[in-house]
Order: C-alpha cells, then sequence, then structure tokens
C-alpha cells in the first residue's frame, strides 16, 4: 500500500515534511479528520486543535491554530496559522499563556479584548493538550481519545 507525503508550513517555516506516513488525524471544522492513503481529493479548513501523524510506531503531535489541508494523489499539504511540535512546546510557557488568559478572561475590566483573550486560552490549551499526549507517548501509555 502507498504512504502519504505530508508538508505541514506555516507563513514562517516549514514545520514538518516526511515521506512514509501512514495516517494523519486533523482537527476537521466538523470533527476529526483522517487521512489515509488513497484518500479522495480533499481542500477544506481546519480548526484549531491537535493534529497527530503516524508514521510506523512513530507519532508525532503538534498544537496547530487552523488553516487549510489539501489532499492530493497522497500527496497532503496543510498551511497553517501556526504549528508546532509537542516536543517543541515549553510547559512553563504555555501553562504561564494558560494563566494570564484565564486572569484577563475573568478580570472583564477596561478594554480588554476579550475575543483575544479567548483566542490566547484556547491557543494554551491547545498547546498544553500536545504536550501532554507526547509525554504520555514517551512514558509508553497510549494517547486519550480525542
Amino acid at each position: 500500500m502507498p504512504n502519504l507525503k505530508v508538508d505541514i508550513v506555516t507563513a514562517e517555516r516549514v514545520v514538518f515534511s516526511e515521506d512514509g506516513v501512514d495516517r494523519l488525524i486533523v482537527p476537521g471544522i466538523e470533527g476529526e479528520l483522517g487521512v489515509l492513503p488513497l484518500h479522495a481529493p480533499l481542500l477544506t479548513t481546519i480548526k484549531p486543535g491537535v493534529l497527530r501523524v503516524i508514521k510506523g510506531e512513530e507519532e508525532t503531535t503538534m498544537a496547530i491554530t487552523g488553516g487549510f489541508i489539501e489532499v492530493r494523489e497522497n500527496r497532503v499539504t496543510i498551511l497553517a496559522d501556526a504549528a508546532e511540535r509537542g516536543e517543541d512546546i515549553d510547559a512553563a510557557r504555555a501553562e504561564e499563556a494558560r494563566r494570564r488568559a484565564e486572569e484577563r478572561l475573568a478580570s472583564r475590566e477596561g478594554t480588554i479584548d476579550m475575543v483575544q483573550a479567548e483566542m490566547d486560552l484556547k491557543r494554551a490549551l491547545i498547546r498544553l493538550k500536545a504536550l501532554e499526549q507526547t509525554r504520555r507517548r514517551r512514558r509508553g501509555g497510549s494517547p486519550p481519545p480525542s
């Protein structure tokens, strides 16, 4: 059976680029989207969440803040607003970002941009979830159901 060629890019850099990928699990706008070899052509948006790339026994988890996915002829291209591998996430920074966003939302005073605070909180929570899934896999546990 053929495998997938996967490229995940942001405006700043290539986050992931590999051949031989067995499957992807992407946070689609209507739920999780699984992509296997021989998938029908597809172009759709993705929402913020945790993206998983499975290649053999290896799984790469990423925090992604949305973007687009194109699937065509066993080639998957994801144009992400932002993406970060789970192993690259600084736990202390992500936890601090979560705490700050929660404080801003709780204060509800002044001219604070509540929409931005909600987006910041969601991003911090996604980053922490990706980090936790990466750590769990390294300890030998199975990833939690998404």
